[in-house]
């Protein structure tokens, strides 16, 4: 039945929000669409040039009660991939803004147009941010609540300089810091805030 495939999208899209990471990209269902988008333009086409054809009578009104609900379909099929590829690209952007390292796990779960689209948006941001390079634009909007807090290593980051001295970040080992001096590393996963 019309709908039901990009219904079966949106629902995989739905999922995907709670994600952290992009699942595979549902190409086979993302081509069955746009194949069954196509079909349904080919029907309206065909209703069209008979609704024309055909004088003022029952068989009209019921072609264009067709006609109508075939727009319907098409419309409706293209709104569910809209929101399918603005998920995806949304989620990637975020991805990007964060400092996120994108593995190859995640690259091979990317259409190619996606992949295409995170390398050319990665030299923007890259360029953009290098503008501003006193400017840390990957940190939180959000005020700290806490100027110091404590923070465990979760992999070994070597030393790092802030105002304060010098840290040497070993795995398992526990620091009492400022927060601005390490929002970034706990946003690439070397350090866990502890509450």
């Amino acid at each position: 039945m019309y709908g039901d495939l990009a219904n079966k999208l949106i629902l995989d899209a739905k999922r995907t929000q709670t994600l952290d990471k992009l699942p595979l990209y549902q190409q086979t269902l993302v081509r069955s669409i746009v194949r069954e988008t196509r079909d349904l333009h080919k029907e309206a086409d065909q209703l069209a040039a008979s609704a024309q054809s055909q004088g003022i009578g029952l068989d009209e009104k019921v072609s264009q009660c067709q006609l109508f609900v075939t727009h319907l379909c098409m419309r409706r099929n293209k709104r569910c991939l809209l929101a399918y590829e603005r998920l995806r690209a949304t989620k990637l952007d975020e991805m990007l803004w964060s400092n996120v390292e994108v593995d190859k796990d995640q690259l091979n779960n990317l259409s190619q147009y996606e992949q295409e689209y995170i390398v050319k948006y990665d030299e923007l941001l890259s360029e953009f941010k290098g503008s501003l390079s006193d400017i840390d634009l990957g940190g939180s909007l959000e005020p700290p609540s806490d100027v110091f807090i404590d923070v465990r290593v979760l992999k070994d980051a070597g030393e790092i300089q802030t105002e304060y001295g010098v840290f040497n970040l070993t795995k398992d080992s526990q620091f009492f810091v400022r927060q601005a001096d390490v929002e970034r590393l706990i946003q690439q996963g070397y350090l866990k805030k502890l509450s």
